[in-house]
């Protein structure tokens, strides 16, 4: 279990602290809704998560089958959607290395990418667009 702790600061900005290792975020509402846009979002920080959650599940399967995925990159677009205001698409490039990547190795990658937790967190009305570039 993890625990964080989360502080409003005030003038629509928030701080999370992960107790464990004492790492600090900073949110704050984004300037379509109210805010200055000067940190992420609450909402950016979801599709980071995912981000994240993808890459490191990715690295755990490429490290157990003795591959290397060291450099990849994922470039996540958030879509907002009305009526409720909510997060309604992710798009997500996930850039791989050059690394002449084996069709096993990929079915690994994708594998992950599909199973990550974060992303079988998610409501599935919220639509993930996931493109792998090798």
């Amino acid at each position: 279990m993890s625990t964080i702790t989360t502080v409003y600061q005030g003038d629509l900005r928030t701080q999370a602290t992960h107790n464990a290792s004492g790492s600090r975020i900073i949110s704050e509402a984004p300037i379509d809704n109210h805010g200055k846009g000067e940190a992420f979002s609450p909402t950016d920080l979801l599709a980071a998560s995912l981000g994240s959650c993808i890459l490191t599940v990715a690295g755990i399967a490429a490290q157990t089958h003795r591959f290397s995925i060291e450099g990849a990159r994922i470039e996540t677009q958030k879509v907002m959607a009305e009526n409720p205001r909510r997060v309604g698409e992710l798009i997500l490039d996930i850039y791989l290395p050059p690394n002449h990547y084996s069709d096993r190795e990929r079915r690994i990658i994708e594998a992950a990418a599909a199973t990550c937790p974060v992303g079988q967190s998610l409501n599935t009305n919220l639509k993930k667009t996931i493109r792998f570039h090798y």
